[in-house]
């Protein structure tokens, strides 16, 4: 079987060396309005840096005007309006990741491959009509507090008072709980103290006012999105103390609502590159996720939107090191990735021949849609332990469309320094 495998990648994989190796995969994607780019961890340099000149090339060469990462909507708008140049003109780039991103973990966005892609974004966008300008979109659900921040501030300056004062009924609710997500959703757990009624009637109250709308500005999609965040929010909150799948699915669920919306406001002619994880853009149906009750991004959209519309990249590494922490919130560090689990995926890839390379996949495919482990790195990563929970059952050829393979990558470079966060 391992030598069928090996044979397999060698008569089937392209090799990766410069940014034209990817003519291949512009050729298979066609005209699919969906591309979804994925990594196996958020701190590998190469997994950024491939993203980003596929992203600039289905841009040029497809018409994609939209990008949708794994950001918090708050802040990637505020970048979406700088490299729009609608706002913070006179800001310097790296100051304004680096505000914009500061909650852990701040390396997913705030570093220099970002940085590198934003300014290249942002010539581009100067040279374009209003409606053909590149957007960058979090899709994320996690900014309750600073969501609702927004939806006040836009219906102040709105002058809408009814919508606003159910806005501070809600940011009200949400108070007492401490700005704390977690004590809400103790609370909420255990005391059946919600703020769900609240949320829920503003979202409806604003979707009201879509439907009145004439002319719609993207301060409005902006609007109604921090307001689906505060309401999905509450609910993933609200779940996650109790364990299981839901508040996961709650969270893939926010972010495929987000891209409709995002596509409703823009008009069906609009083509989006999504940056995530992979374990958000392949396939769930192909790994063990179901059998624990879990779906994704990559499953839904598939479901939605058909096989013919959607195409999934994924990422992956033999070794090398990586940004993250060793727990939650605790300050980042550049990590070693040691050489993958034998009998994984990587480990195949790997022995066929240590280059970088991509595979392109078929529907039914007999060597690729056997079942071996897949490397999954998060923000939390202890390397000694890795064998225990850094590998998903997968088909690879049932998760993704095309697989890149790196196979020794480096750290991500954040710009703000480690000891800074300290």
């Amino acid at each position: 079987m391992k030598k069928s495998i090996i044979e397999e990648i060698n008569r089937r994989a392209k090799p990766l060396r410069t940014n034209q190796d990817l003519d291949s995969l512009l050729e298979v994607i066609e005209n699919r309005p969906f591309v979804l780019l994925g990594e196996a961890s958020h701190g590998t340099s190469e997994f950024y840096t491939w993203r980003a000149e596929l992203t600039k090339r289905l841009i040029v060469e497809k018409g994609f005007t939209s990008i949708a990462v794994e950001g918090d909507w708050p802040a990637c708008y505020e970048i979406n309006r700088y490299i729009k140049g609608e706002a913070h003109q006179s800001s310097d780039l790296e100051s304004l990741l680096v505000e914009s991103f500061d909650r852990w973990p701040t390396w997913m966005w705030a570093n220099q491959e970002i940085l590198s892609l934003l300014k290249w974004l942002r010539e581009y966008n100067r040279e374009q009509q209003s409606e053909n300008k590149v957007g960058f979109y979090g899709l994320d659900v996690y900014s309750l507090w600073d969501s609702m921040e927004e939806v006040i501030a836009y219906l102040e300056r709105a002058g809408y008072q009814e919508e606003l004062k159910k806005a501070r009924e809600a940011y009200s609710c949400f108070e007492e709980h401490g700005r704390d997500p977690q004590m809400y959703g103790f609370d909420a757990a255990m005391f059946s103290e919600t703020c769900e009624d609240e949320v829920v009637e503003l979202l409806l109250k604003l979707q009201d006012k879509k439907q009145q709308a004439i002319h719609r500005q993207e301060k409005d999609l902006s609007a109604e999105i921090n307001t689906l965040v505060a309401v999905n929010a509450e609910r993933y909150y609200r779940t996650m103390v109790r364990g299981g799948p839901d508040s996961w699915n709650i969270r893939d669920h926010h972010m495929v609502e987000t891209i409709n919306r995002i596509i409703e406001y823009h008009g069906e002619q609009n083509k989006m590159i999504v940056w995530e994880h992979n374990t958000h853009i392949g396939d769930a149906r192909a790994t063990d996720m179901p059998s624990e009750g879990l779906v994704n991004v990559g499953q839904i959209l598939r479901e939605q939107k058909g096989l013919d519309h959607v195409y999934a990249i994924g990422f992956s590494t033999y070794s090398g090191s990586v940004i993250a922490g060793k727990a939650w919130g605790e300050p980042f560090e550049e990590v070693s990735v040691p050489p993958a689990q034998t009998g994984s995926w990587e480990a195949f890839l790997h022995e066929a021949s240590p280059k970088d390379k991509i595979l392109l996949f078929n529907q039914d495919e007999p060597v690729f849609s056997q079942e071996f482990g897949h490397r999954a790195i998060g923000v939390v990563y202890q390397p000694q332990y890795e064998r225990y929970g850094n590998y998903v059952p997968t088909r690879l050829s049932d998760r993704y469309n095309a697989l890149i393979y790196i196979d020794h990558t480096h750290a991500l470079q954040p710009l703000v320094p480690q000891l800074e966060l300290v």
